[in-house]
């Protein structure tokens, strides 16, 4: 797997990678009935897990907030987002936080990422795409299924994973946020497509679901080599203010950049 430079180091080189043509970068309600299914998960807690994509898309929209940690060699950086998503029409909106570099310059100015259906946008991308452009890209292309691709793990695609979640285990109850989940760890494995961008085929994660079964938090860990060097990334997703409007305006054709991408 090839990274190249850009930006703020390790960080910038994810968003760089996937740009260039890298490999880094695919019931709800508050019905008394959800309550009851919800509390019974933590005797079949693999049934649990494997129905929260699903609860999701029946709760429709929320808000939501992302964190993916990298570490490589001693460095570590963490990329941040914040923003919106539909999950019935798998459609969001970020904007995503590139950490300062290590000097303590500021980093990356912050970028706008649309996130729909086969295709991630970016905007304020910088190296060679001017500041009212948008880069596309065709995520069905990416080694990693848009998991790590840009710095955000697709809320959706990230809660897709856990359909196949296998070795779960009921961890226990905790307060989020002020919000009563229950805590389930496990593994998912990676569909076949997009084995060959990590250097394992499952990824460990940790969920946690409210009383309705909806994915309040998911943090996963992913591993790639990177010319032979192991990167492992963390990536955690948190979902709240369920029913949020969500606003996606894809942008036309002619605001797209067709120029070459600097590395």
């Amino acid at each position: 797997m090839v990274m190249r430079q850009h930006g703020s180091g390790l960080a910038g080189a994810v968003v760089a990678a996937a740009l260039v043509g890298g490999v880094i970068a695919t019931a709800a309600g508050c019905g008394g009935a959800d309550t009851k299914v919800a509390r019974g998960a933590a005797e079949d807690p693999a049934a649990a897990v494997r129905t929260a994509a699903d609860r999701l898309v029946a709760a429709g929209s929320s808000r939501a907030t992302t964190s993916m940690e990298m570490a490589t060699g001693g460095t570590r950086v963490t990329i941040r987002g914040e923003g919106t998503y539909d999950f019935r029409r798998r459609s969001g909106q970020l904007t995503v936080m590139l950490p300062n570099s290590a000097s303590g310059a500021a980093g990356h100015p912050p970028i706008t990422e649309l996130l729909a259906p086969g295709a991630l946008y970016m905007k304020n991308r910088g190296a060679g795409v001017p500041a009212n452009k948008w880069v596309r890209i065709d995520t069905a292309t990416l080694a990693d299924g848009n998991l790590v691709t840009g710095g955000v793990t697709d809320p959706y695609t990230a809660a897709g994973l856990l359909r196949g979640a296998q070795g779960v285990t009921y961890v226990g109850e905790e307060n989020l946020a002020g919000t009563t989940v229950r805590h389930y760890r496990g593994s998912a494995p990676l569909p076949a497509q997009v084995t060959k961008g990590f250097s394992k085929g499952a990824v460990p994660f940790d969920a946690y679901l409210d009383e309705q079964g909806r994915l309040r938090k998911l943090r996963q860990q992913f591993s790639y080599a990177n010319q032979g060097r192991p990167v492992a990334v963390a990536s955690t997703t948190l979902l709240y203010g369920f029913g949020a409007a969500v606003s996606v305006r894809l942008p036309a054709g002619r605001d797209i950049f067709d120029g070459k991408i600097q590395p």
